[in-house]
């Protein structure tokens, strides 16, 4: 959690925390500051409270944050760009040296984050690090300091998940009541007009949906049918008929408006029917869904899970990542990761997945498992998302119905 940050940059040999770039769509600025209609620069020095550099146009979004804030125009960039001979890169370098020693980081470690154009950050920090010595920047991936931190949430971060929760899946009641309210000709969905109803349109109506509720869904939805639901990031082919007996795998994963938190839910349906292969590979991702969520336990690392899954899936008879990691077949992805503020956070599952990647409380994450088999023409992916409460229990946030089959009319 955010509380836990000074601890972390401390484990982590952290001294400061520079964070660039937009407070919309920006994680780490997000995380910092709530968000809002904000570019600028955020310095937290460890022990400290975050300061948010800011626009002077800004001033009022920066100050919604609670941070103190300081004005860019204070740093009176003509004049450092006079003084630099022009040299854009070295002003700004110049402008970041003095803001970091105002706030007292000359020395030590300092982790880079945020959004800015690479070329030009590769350009500024690098002029930074020559302007002072006494600083290391650090470029952190993998078990980063925020990532560490967005690892567990607090009640208001739930909280806000679960309404993402209630948005996605009235969308996608939206969507089962649309779909079941046309027609049928020659085994396909047809509209009022009689024209054959499309991938494309399916996923319009969507968009539009959700924007209605106040959500973004600025990394597409996955709405495949047929063969592209066994393949599982396959986002389906705009031009696709919805067709009756056919796997249409449904992932979808919107966010708040402004780059907020998330929610990802998955569904698989059948038009109509579903033939016997396809009601079989249903319920054996079933089984799988249900039997790894009565075994969830509290601190236990994701990973095992990830490990059960393949057991359970190879004890069905499908092949997994686990006995051959390059099949293509059956279950062919890890069962999970944390969800926040990215759409994939930590704690991981799969073969990424670290010691300290565990189910602790405030932890939320998904639970995904599924099946594909895209010669076959088919597909069955559960997906549901899951928070970790202090007393053990493993609460959905966004309950809705597993049903496979949605009936249309004749």
């Amino acid at each position: 959690m955010k509380t836990d940050l000074d601890s972390i940059m401390q484990s982590n040999n952290i001294d400061a925390l520079l964070i660039t770039g937009s407070a919309q769509h920006n994680p780490a600025m997000v995380y910092m500051t709530g968000g809002g209609h904000m570019t600028g620069d955020l310095i937290k020095k460890r022990g400290e409270t975050a300061v948010v550099f800011c626009n002077p146009m800004e001033r009022e979004e920066a100050a919604k944050s609670g941070l103190p804030t300081k004005s860019l125009a204070d740093y009176k960039f003509q004049d450092l760009l006079k003084a630099a001979e022009g040299d854009y890169v070295k002003a700004l370098a110049a402008r970041y040296s003095r803001m970091l020693t105002e706030l007292g980081v000359t020395s030590g470690r300092v982790a880079l984050y945020g959004k800015i154009e690479a070329g030009l950050s590769y350009a500024v920090f690098s002029a930074l690090q020559q302007a002072m010595p006494g600083l290391t920047l650090v470029g952190e991936v993998g078990g980063s300091v925020i990532l560490q931190a967005m690892m567990t949430k607090d009640a208001p971060e739930i909280e806000r998940i679960r309404q993402m929760g209630r948005i996605t899946t009235g969308v996608v009641g939206q969507v089962a009541d649309f779909l079941t309210s046309q027609h049928v000709r020659e085994g396909v969905l047809v509209k009022s007009d009689g024209q054959p109803l499309t991938i494309g349109e399916v996923k319009a109506r969507i968009n539009l949906w959700l924007a209605e509720r106040g959500a973004e869904n600025p990394e597409g939805t996955i709405f495949a049918i047929g063969r592209d639901a066994g393949i599982p990031h396959s986002t389906g082919t705009p031009s696709d008929l919805l067709r009756l007996g056919q796997t249409i795998v449904f992932d979808i994963f919107p966010c708040e408006a402004g780059g907020g938190y998330y929610y990802d839910f998955t569904r698989t349906w059948c038009l109509g029917y579903a033939p016997d292969p396809v009601l079989a590979l249903y319920q054996d991702v079933r089984a799988v869904y249900d039997q790894v969520i009565s075994e969830l336990e509290v601190n236990t690392p994701f990973n095992h899970y990830q490990k059960r899954t393949c057991q359970l899936f190879e004890a069905q008879g499908h092949p997994t990542i686990q006995s051959n990691p390059q099949t293509q077949d059956g279950y062919v992805h890890s069962l999970g990761h944390g969800l926040g503020l990215q759409v994939h956070e930590r704690p991981a599952s799969g073969a990424t997945a670290a010691a300290d990647d565990l189910l602790a409380p405030g932890v939320v994450m998904t639970i995904e498992p599924g099946l594909y088999y895209p010669d076959k023409g088919m597909g069955v992916r559960l997906e549901d998302s899951l928070c970790v409460h202090s007393d053990g229990r493993f609460e959905v946030l966004a309950p809705y119905p597993l049903d496979l089959i949605l009936p249309v009319k004749a």
